[in-house]
């Protein structure tokens, strides 16, 4: 019996392990945010997005105290982005090739991070209306994460400007405050036996 838990116990920190950020391990996650606009842009907008990502987790903890954590970068393919305006809706589709990210180390399971990201969005009609439907997007999120063993849920709000950067004129743009939720899991890189390395 004694055995048998102690498989268990190992078992399921093994388990724990693989579903947290590590260095050299990677994230993925299927996401979808909803949102509206706010002051300084167009208003009367609203947004729904639907996106997957992948990520890498490319360095160990670093930094002082609460600030310690690790850097990942991520790409996220999004496939379904919808921009209710007062004349129309529009359908569009973006890749955000940039995404910066600050998994906050802690022991528990539930793991802060900051984000900043950047990528492009191609809509059916004008974003906003009577500019452009070629689109640049980029932001800024805090959230969290909730760890499982297998997979984990991800909360976040986040700023989003979406711009033609100048496109066309005039160039109002869209602000957006949004709250996006995730599922996905990190997957722990493969560890390489020793034998036969110096």
């Amino acid at each position: 019996m004694r055995i048998l838990a102690t498989v268990l116990l190992v078992c399921s920190s093994l388990a724990l392990a693989q579903a947290r950020p590590e260095d050299g391990g990677h994230e993925l996650q299927w996401w979808a945010g909803s949102g509206h606009s706010v002051a300084g842009g167009s208003a009367k907008t609203g947004v729904f997005n639907l996106g997957l990502r992948y990520g890498w987790i490319l360095s160990r903890p670093h930094g002082p105290g609460f600030l310690k954590g690790r850097f990942e970068y991520a790409v996220d393919a999004v496939p379904a982005f919808l921009v209710f305006q007062p004349t129309n809706e529009a359908y569009g589709v973006g890749l955000n090739p940039l995404n910066l990210k600050w998994d906050f180390a802690t022991r528990s399971s539930v793991v802060p991070y900051l984000e900043l990201s950047g990528g492009t969005l191609f809509t059916t009609h004008d974003v906003p209306t009577g500019t452009s439907n070629v689109n640049f997007t980029s932001g800024v999120a805090v959230g969290t994460h909730l760890l499982r063993e297998t997979y984990n849920w991800s909360v976040e709000v986040r700023y989003m400007h979406i711009s033609n950067a100048g496109l066309t004129s005039p160039n109002p743009g869209v602000n957006t405050v949004q709250v996006r939720v995730g599922l996905g899991r990190f997957a722990a890189r493969e560890r390489q036996g020793r034998r036969g390395h110096p």
